[in-house]
């Protein structure tokens, strides 16, 4: 099987990355980040949603972009909105994807893997200039000038398949691959135990697309 590396959130799109990835056949390494976010509820997740969707390997590396500040994610002193905004919001971590994005390049050279899979959104996001097809399309590039594989003539591939979906079909994709949602935390200030503040942008989103697709929303609030 070919190996890929599969960033890890814990949240919905992530999830559906992974059974994605799965699904086309890939022997999927995932790979989780504690970059000093306001809970651990999504890093639980993460793990049981790497076990329940076959992840080969499933690691946790520690990251503080906290010592950094600059969000309402990694800073408490700032609150995270509960009202739509426009523009970059203040949940925007700096440099975030950028950052994990290289820790996943690093994983698969040593693994020997060639594909990176990672659950940016386009269309349902929330104005992370991060989570855009241009950012992806120059990381690929980075990938292959940057590394040895690269150098020596392989070529490798960063994969963003939920990049042009809606929630909506998202979740109705995972659905159909047998993702299970409750298994998973989107909200950006969950309490301990997983559940859903029901107010930020990551919980909105969250629940416009059950409604879109039709669908009941197991998050526990």
């Amino acid at each position: 099987m070919r190996k890929a590396v599969v960033l890890l959130s814990g949240g919905l799109d992530s999830a559906t990355v992974l059974a994605l990835a799965r699904h086309d056949g890939y022997e999927c390494y995932a790979l989780s980040f504690d970059y000093g976010q306001r809970h651990r509820a999504e890093l639980d997740a993460s793990r049981r949603v790497a076990a329940a969707l076959g992840a080969r390997e499933h690691r946790i590396v520690r990251l503080d972009l906290g010592q950094l500040g600059g969000s309402a994610l990694t800073d408490p002193s700032i609150p995270v909105p509960v009202l739509p905004t426009e523009g970059i919001p203040v949940t925007y971590v700096p440099a975030r994807n950028t950052v994990m994005l290289a820790y996943g390049l690093a994983w698969a050279e040593v693994l020997g893997a060639l594909d990176i899979f990672i659950g940016v959104n386009a269309v349902d996001y929330s104005g992370y200039p991060d989570c855009r097809p241009e950012f992806i399309e120059a990381f690929e590039r980075l990938a292959n000038l940057a590394t040895r594989v690269g150098v020596e003539g392989e070529t490798l591939r960063i994969h963003a398949p939920l990049i042009h979906w809606s929630k909506a079909d998202i979740i109705r994709r995972g659905v159909a691959l047998g993702v299970d949602y409750g298994l998973t935390v989107s909200c950006y200030q969950a309490d301990a135990a997983g559940r859903a503040c029901g107010r930020c942008d990551a919980c909105r989103l969250r629940a416009e697309g059950f409604r879109a697709a039709g669908m009941a929303d197991p998050t526990h609030y």
